[in-house]
């Protein structure tokens, strides 16, 4: 009696590499799980693992979109922060006398 085999499920490698080379330091962690992940769901489809490779997969996916949302978060607060708190005339004044004070403390 032949079996049939499940439909491989998709390993989302593409997407895990995209979002853990774009989403840099905030997703990184989360990116490399989703590569890790994606590569074990062809490993366990063709061992005949086929719940293993479902699960690889879905594990892999909630992995690269974590990946990809820590990134979103940590591009918008960077914007926040170049365009609304650096671009304030108190911090950047502060920042200035910091800057010069770390100097003066260098030169003596």
């Amino acid at each position: 009696m032949e079996t049939t085999q499940p439909k491989r499920p998709s390993n989302h490698l593409v997407m895990a590499i995209i979002t853990t080379i774009l989403c840099c330091a905030p997703g990184l962690p989360a990116g490399i799980a989703s590569i890790v992940f994606s590569t074990q769901v062809n490993k366990k489809y063709n061992e005949g693992d086929y719940e293993g490779a479902e699960r690889a997969s879905k594990n892999a996916k909630i992995a690269w979109i974590i990946a990809l949302v820590l990134g979103l978060i940590g591009a918008i607060s960077y914007i926040v922060f170049v365009f609304v708190i650096a671009s304030d005339e108190g911090f950047r004044e502060a920042l200035e006398q910091e800057l010069q004070r770390q100097q003066s403390l260098q030169n003596n």
